[in-house]
């Protein structure tokens, strides 16, 4: 699957860099490859999502949790995933696809955020069902990333998604928690929501998440990478040209 690319000219700035030099490097190029990230479709309904031959990564999380920025600091780009001014208004799912030299070797789907008290009852109950359905049927879905902000922990919400996804996550699904906004927290308050949500991840790995601060950015793209590379393992140590900065073709609508 390949997209045209085009150039950008503001992007979010990189996570600081670690400092192992072999872990800063598997970071740059896990990021590198985010950074390659371009629209490819727009789906009102799990129906007209087309079906792909390549791992997908699924983006998912409430309404304010900090998704569309989570996105665009891992991709390093200003206007991948749109926040909406009116949080939970957005009712498509979003594919992104992300490879080096411009063939892609993954996808990122962004769905929409839920949870929103000002949504329509009705529109609720669709997109659960809706959602439901991509998380148990998706045959090209390799991962899950749940957004959750720390200072409220994870909700009903929350907890029926990771019950939804927990026999595939059983049978080898990723899954990750990434605890958005965490600038907000003192030390030992992310120390403690920390190991709280990892009781509660249920096999699923829980990673600290600023964007503000680029707190946890490098070691989460490595893990995406790791998800879609598994044969390589890691992201390799050795040096690879950094992609330019690119503008991709806007959704539809915003997310």
């Amino acid at each position: 699957m390949t997209s045209p690319r085009a150039k950008s000219a503001a992007y979010p700035p990189r996570a600081a860099p670690a400092a192992d030099p072999q872990v800063a490097e598997r970071e740059r190029v896990a990021l590198g490859w985010l950074h390659t990230a371009h629209f490819l479709t727009s789906a009102p309904q799990l129906e007209h999502l087309p079906p792909v031959d390549l791992p997908e990564i699924a983006f998912v999380g409430r309404s304010n949790a900090g998704k569309s920025t989570a996105i665009n600091t891992l991709t390093q780009q200003t206007r991948l995933a749109f926040a909406s001014k009116t949080p939970g208004r957005t009712q498509h799912i979003n594919l992104f696809g992300i490879g080096k030299q411009k063939v892609d070797d993954a996808v990122l789907a962004d769905l929409p955020g839920y949870g929103y008290a000002a949504v329509p009852k009705e529109a609720k109950l669709r997109w659960q069902r809706v959602m439901g359905n991509y998380l148990i049927t998706r045959e090209s879905l390799r991962g899950v990333v749940l957004m959750c902000d720390p200072r409220h922990g994870l909700t009903e919400l929350d907890e029926i998604l990771l019950d939804v996804i927990r026999p595939r996550v059983q049978q080898g699904l990723k899954f990750l928690i990434l605890l958005t906004k965490s600038d907000k927290l003192t030390r030992s308050e992310a120390a403690k929501v920390l190991s709280i949500t990892r009781l509660q991840a249920g096999g699923g790995e829980v990673k600290l998440f600023s964007a503000l601060k680029k707190q946890g950015v490098g070691d989460a793209a490595q893990l995406l990478w790791q998800w879609v590379h598994p044969e390589g393992g890691a992201a390799p140590a050795q040096s690879q040209e950094q992609p330019e900065p690119q503008e991709t073709p806007e959704p539809p609508e915003e997310t």
